[in-house]
């Protein structure tokens, strides 16, 4: 496919599990490819001096009723974790490393960490907890376990995030169509029109 959506997460964004769920109908209703692009959002905070709006209580309150009527308009659960902020460096290097060794597997890693997250409310920074997560989904927790102590792995998490701020990103999640950067699931029409309209322009 010439058309890519290129989605930037990290499993302790609430707003990229909500983006999540759309952006496979979207990138299947536009014939696009969705290129998964996991990185660490706590390195990205960091790097741009910027933090999680929950860390702001009047921002934080607003936000989880936004994002409530996000999830009802979509049609999706969403349960605000009650062990926010999670630390998601040991998921990342999972995702990374799945990607990289299981790539067939990886929608799966995927789809299991967000529902853990944001659906069951499950404390996946807990080592114990993540294992039984990953077990219910099929996976060896010792096999992810060792991807995530892989030296290469951390390094190539390292480096798409170093890539990703380079990129313009200080937040995540963000979409690229193209050249155009999408920052917010509440930017996903505009992601939808961008490849209507390239659609359009090629039809």
């Amino acid at each position: 496919m010439s058309k890519r959506i290129e989605f930037y997460f990290d499993f302790g964004s609430p707003t990229a599990y909500l983006a999540w769920t759309q952006l496979p109908k979207i990138a299947a209703e536009a014939g696009a490819e969705l290129v998964y692009k996991p990185v660490l959002l706590g390195g990205i905070f960091q790097a741009t001096h910027n933090a999680s709006p929950m860390m702001v209580p009047a921002k934080g309150m607003y936000m989880l009723r936004d994002l409530a009527r996000f999830a009802a308009r979509y049609g999706v659960p969403l349960r605000h974790n009650p062990h926010f902020p999670i630390n998601t460096l040991q998921m990342m290097r999972g995702a990374i490393g799945v990607q990289l060794r299981m790539p067939q597997r990886f929608l799966d890693y995927v789809d299991a960490l967000y529902r853990g997250m944001w659906v069951d409310g499950l404390k996946l920074g807990d080592a114990e907890v993540l294992g039984a997560t990953l077990a219910k989904a099929g996976f060896d927790p010792q096999e992810i376990l060792a991807l995530m102590s892989d030296p290469a792995v951390k390094e190539q998490l390292k480096s798409e995030t170093e890539a990703a701020i380079k990129r313009g990103l200080f937040g995540v999640p963000v979409m690229f169509v193209g050249g155009e950067m999408f920052f917010g699931q509440d930017r996903l029409d505009f992601v939808r029109e961008i490849l209507q309209r390239d659609r359009a322009a090629t039809a």
